[in-house]
């Protein structure tokens, strides 16, 4: 067997069957990374245009890849970087093809102009709503505030107020209809 560190070695480790495969793959991908990380890397810059992250990740994940296929790798050849090479071409490759397919992301500098919901309408409706109320009388804003604010029945709303039931549907129906004019009379149609 060649010496640790060189081409030999590693060929002599895939072409010679496992005896103990946690030791044997440990040796494998240590002899990998020694031996061809250096022009590896340098390789994969160049396809990558200068990304070093994105570089990196490559050739990880072609190690990755030689590591899970070792058992099929040509150990006759001489050297082992044309494969190495070819499978990090093709990584590179899947990435920017699936790039090209994904829309591509945009900052918040988009979303800085895109109108929205304006909320000053609601406000005021419901400054105006308020106000309406106020210029009831208190007896025709208890029931109306029991029945509708409080989602009460008109018999529970008679019986949290004191009055008899026909006492509070006179009083709802009244209040309504004071409420619909002093909601016209600020410009509110209902």
């Amino acid at each position: 067997m060649a010496a640790p560190g060189t081409a030999g070695g590693l060929r002599n480790l895939i072409r010679f069957p496992r005896t103990a495969p946690d030791t044997d793959d440990e040796r494998i991908v240590t002899e990998l990374y020694r031996d061809y990380h250096r022009p590896l890397t340098g390789f994969v810059m160049r396809l990558t245009a200068g990304d070093r992250q994105w570089a990196e990740d490559v050739v990880q994940e072609t190690f990755i890849r030689a590591w899970k296929g070792a058992d099929r790798l040509d150990s006759s050849s001489g050297s082992l970087m044309p494969w190495l090479a070819t499978v990090a071409r093709r990584i590179v490759i899947d990435h920017r093809r699936s790039r090209d397919i994904r829309p591509p992301e945009v900052g918040d500098a988009a979303l800085e102009h895109l109108p929205m919901a304006d909320q000053m309408d609601g406000l005021l409706r419901k400054v105006v709503v308020s106000e309406a109320l106020n210029a009831l009388s208190a007896p025709h804003r208890e029931v109306l505030t029991e029945t509708v604010l409080r989602d009460r029945t008109v018999n529970q709303a008679a019986e949290v107020l004191g009055i008899p039931v026909g006492t509070v549907k006179s009083r709802v129906y009244y209040a309504l209809r004071a409420l619909r004019v002093a909601l016209e009379e600020r410009g509110v149609t209902a």
